[in-house]
């Protein structure tokens, strides 16, 4: 049995005393998929209000494959803040739909920065097919920005790969009522060939 290296050369894999292959991970869980130029990110760079909780008319950030893309995309990390005191409490979460009306807002970018092109769509607000909540992410109270996100605790959280959007759906982020001009939101995720 023989393997190759990333420079094509042919190599025999190191195995231990039971015949099972010895694997290294390096670089971190994602960094072969950054390398190789899958991997994508989008942050909001001003903040936004959001709408109430599946809203059609949508307000916050959208990821979305659109149509044809010939992607799938595997959602990672989703990431948010608050710049100020938020106008009311609500609960944040993750919402999918389809492709319907989204028009790019933020151009993605690689991770390996120059390295590839994302075939998504990032949307700030849309009128969109009705949402469909796929996580609850947290409850947001109203307040000081330090009560509201639990002070300098990091608010990414990690999906695990958990929301994979085919061609023609999207996630998008959902809070119970509109919470002021104060959120940002981010998405991290992973472009591979489709296959049904």
């Amino acid at each position: 049995m023989y393997g190759k290296n990333r420079s094509g050369y042919g190599v025999v894999p190191l195995v231990d005393t039971d015949g099972s292959v010895l694997v290294k991970q390096s670089g971190g869980a994602l960094a072969d998929a950054a390398m190789q130029g899958r991997l994508f990110v989008a942050s909001m760079q001003t903040p936004t209000t959001t709408s109430t909780t599946l809203n059609t008319t949508f307000v916050g950030l959208a990821l979305c494959n659109p149509t044809g893309s010939g992607k799938t995309f595997i959602v990672h990390q989703f990431w948010y803040a608050a710049t100020a005191a938020l106008t009311a409490a609500a609960v944040l979460a993750l919402a999918t739909t389809t492709d319907s009306g989204m028009a790019a807002d933020i151009t993605p970018r690689c991770v390996r920065y120059g390295k590839a092109t994302s075939a998504a769509i990032v949307d700030k607000g849309a009128t969109i097919d009705a949402p469909v909540i796929e996580r609850i992410i947290t409850n947001l109270g109203q307040g000081a920005v330090t009560v509201a996100l639990g002070g300098s605790a990091p608010n990414v959280v990690d999906l695990l790969g958990g929301i994979v959007l085919d061609p023609g759906r999207a996630v998008v982020t959902d809070t119970t009522v509109a919470v002021g001009a104060v959120m940002q939101f981010g998405f991290l995720w992973e472009e591979i060939p489709y296959a049904a």
